[in-house]
């Protein structure tokens, strides 16, 4: 089956688009990356999306508006990516804009039928409020994903994806089904927004960790910044912009603002990597291998900072496990979206803290009993 996998994350570096062939294989799947692309926001929609972020107030208007721009801009991305071949189904996360999983909360936006009409497919779409409604936060939603992928029966492994909002599966060796995962906190998203504020917007990235690399971490910063209450609480948890975002950089701004560029960067990395590191420590989990995903593995610096506090854990890229870093989460999505078909559970409760395991998505159909029959015929000869 050929499916399309979108994804955008709290960075809001654009849309990840994957084209990927999917097989059933007893209780999992064969994946076959066709092609990957991330296609950038116009200025324009990233204004509008970054004005409508926390801490702005939007109103009904702009949210409907977004939500129709974003489903077109969603439905060009699985155009380009398709590049005129015939697509089964796409799964499509859409673009959070509001999450709160202590409270059940979640929203994404982009028109799933402006998406279905743009390319002739069904679409899956809206993958999170059914554990939300089941009791869960609703993410991270991935590790269902990573144990699929990454699980070894002779080793310990932790998945990490490092985007806006870092995240990790831990995926035991003997027990398979006990996968379980939580947001750590800050990824790339403290790093890019600092960039963004110095360089006037002219720059989005510290670009390979260069100038953190050349920075010196404020210590006393740093370990005020550990202290936030998000990093004591226990699992079940999700974070997101509207805890990372510029409320954090309210509280601590204006001591990041006697840094110089490189030293604010070389903290904030630090931060990334220490709060990820005290998250595997405290859950006494102590992993043979760490495997890494998101935009977050093309800064050297943060990587580098990552394996000296997980020592000694080996880290890799998912590249190593035949999945490229940059298009796991889109890849994992078209997996979620074959689920949605199949109708089977695809949350994990230890990770959400749903009181069960829900089949999760809802249904944008084209030709619906033709792809089903697909999807059970598929599946008979697996």
């Amino acid at each position: 089956m050929i499916a399309v996998g979108l994804m955008s994350g709290t960075s809001l570096d654009g849309i990840d688009a994957a084209l990927v062939e999917i097989t059933p294989r007893d209780r999992g799947y064969a994946l076959d990356l066709v092609r990957f692309e991330t296609y950038p926001y116009d200025d324009d929609l990233l204004r509008a999306l970054r004005s409508a972020l926390p801490p702005q107030s939007g109103s009904v208007a702009v949210v409907a508006a977004l939500h129709h721009a974003l489903g077109q801009a969603f439905a060009r991305a699985a155009g380009a990516i398709a590049s005129g071949r015939r697509i089964d189904y796409v799964a499509s996360h859409g673009q959070t804009v509001w999450h709160d999983g202590a409270r059940h909360v979640t929203l994404q936006l982009g028109d799933p039928f402006a998406v279905r009409d743009g390319v002739c497919a069904t679409v899956c779409y809206d993958f999170r409020s059914a554990d939300c409604a089941a009791g869960g936060h609703g993410a991270p939603l991935v590790p269902y994903v990573d144990a699929l992928l990454f699980s070894d029966a002779l080793e310990d492994r932790i998945a990490i994806n490092l985007g806006g909002i870092a995240n990790l599966s831990f995926l035991p060796k003997d027990d398979p089904g006990a996968v379980t995962a939580f947001d750590t906190g800050p990824g790339n998203m403290l790093m890019d927004a600092f960039v963004r504020e110095r360089s006037g917007g002219a720059d989005t990235m510290d670009r390979d960790g260069a100038l953190a690399a050349t920075g010196r971490i404020d210590a006393e910063l740093l370990a005020a910044m550990l202290g936030d209450d998000y990093f004591a609480l226990t699992p079940p948890k999700s974070t997101g912009r509207e805890r990372f975002g510029s409320q954090f950089f309210g509280r601590y701004g204006e001591r990041l603002s006697r840094l110089s560029i490189e030293d604010g960067l070389a903290t904030l990395a630090e931060l990334s990597a220490a709060s990820i590191a005290d998250a595997v420590s405290k859950a006494g989990f102590a992993p043979h291998r760490a495997i890494l995903s998101g935009g977050g593995t093309h800064n050297a610096h943060l990587v580098a900072r990552l394996a000296a506090r997980l020592s000694p854990a080996r880290v890799e890229n998912s590249d190593a496990m035949g999945i490229p870093p940059d298009a796991k989460e889109a890849m994992a999505f078209a997996v979620l979206g074959y689920e949605t078909l199949r109708g089977r559970a695809a949350n994990v409760p230890r990770a959400t803290g749903a009181v069960s395991s829900v089949p999760l998505g809802a249904i944008a159909p084209y030709r619906l009993r033709d792809l089903l029959e697909n999807v059970e015929r598929e599946c008979a000869s697996s």
